[in-house]
C-alpha cells in the first residue's frame, strides 16, 4: 500500500511544471486532457495541494506517463517501500498462517501456484472471451468488494490501462491476468471464503504491480 505521507508533494510540483514546459502545454489544457480542475492543477504545483492517488491516475492517463514514473517523481522510493519481493513473501506466509488456523480451506497455496494462475489468466485476456469478461464484470466485481482495499487504487489503474491497450503486449497481458484473477470467484482461495478469499487477490496485485514496475 502505498503511504501518501511519503510522497513530496512540492517535488511533484516542480516535475509537472517541467513536463508542461517540454510539452507546450496550458494548465488549461492538461485540465482537459487529465480531467483535473485547473485551479487544482494549479494549487499542485505551487505546493498549495497535496496530491492522492486519484490525481496520479489521470495525469498517468492524460499525460501518457506510465503511474510508476509519477509516483517516483513524486519522491517515492518504491524499492524501498512494500512492493518489494521480500515483503511479497511474508504476505505469502501471513496468508498460509490464516488457511491453517481458519480450518476453512485444505488445498496448499504457494507463490508458485499463484504465478501459474496469473500466467493462465494472462493467456485468457488475450482471448476474446477473456476480454468481455473483463470488460462486463470489472466494475459490478468492483462493487461486491465495496471498492475499498490497499490494493485496489493499482486494481483500476490497470483496468484502466487495460480496456484502452495502453502498455506493452507484456504489460497489457500482465494487467489482464491479475483483473481476471480478480474477477472469477473461484481462483486459488474462493471469495466466499471470506476474509480469506480476497487475501490472494491483493497478493497477486502487489505481485503483478512489482513487476509492471521492474518493467517501467
Amino acid at each position: 500500500m502505498i503511504d501518501l505521507e511519503d510522497f513530496n508533494h512540492e517535488r511533484f510540483g516542480v516535475f509537472l511544471s517541467k513536463i508542461l514546459q517540454e510539452r507546450n502545454l496550458s494548465i488549461r489544457k492538461l485540465s482537459k486532457l487529465c480531467g483535473i480542475d485547473h485551479a487544482t492543477i494549479s494549487k499542485i504545483m505551487n505546493g498549495k495541494r497535496k496530491i492522492n492517488l486519484k490525481h496520479l491516475e489521470k495525469f498517468s492517463m492524460g499525460l501518457d506517463i506510465e503511474l510508476p514514473t509519477l509516483i517516483k517523481a513524486a519522491g517515492y522510493n518504491m524499492a524501498t517501500k512494500k512492493e518489494k519481493a521480500a515483503d511479497i513473501q511474508v504476505a505469502l506466509e501471513k496468508i498460509q498462517q490464516l488457511i491453517e488456523s481458519s480450518n476453512l480451506y485444505h488445498e496448499n497455496f504457494t507463490l508458485e501456484k499463484m504465478e501459474q494462475e496469473i500466467v493462465n489468466y494472462k493467456i485468457y485476456s488475450q482471448t476474446d472471451e477473456g476480454k468481455n469478461t473483463i470488460f462486463n464484470q470489472f466494475n459490478e466485481k468492483l462493487k461486491k468488494t465495496g471498492g475499498i482495499g490497499p490494493f485496489i487504487e493499482n486494481l483500476k489503474w490497470m483496468y484502466h490501462r487495460f480496456i484502452e491497450e495502453n502498455g506493452t503486449s507484456f504489460q497489457i497481458g500482465l494487467m489482464g491476468g491479475a483483473l481476471l484473477y480478480f474477477i472469477v470467484t473461484t481462483d486459488l482461495l474462493p471469495d466466499y471464503l471470506f476474509p480469506i478469499g480476497y487475501l490472494d487477490d491483493a497478493l497477486v496485485v502487489q505481485t503483478v504491480y512489482q513487476q509492471l514496475n521492474m518493467k517501467s
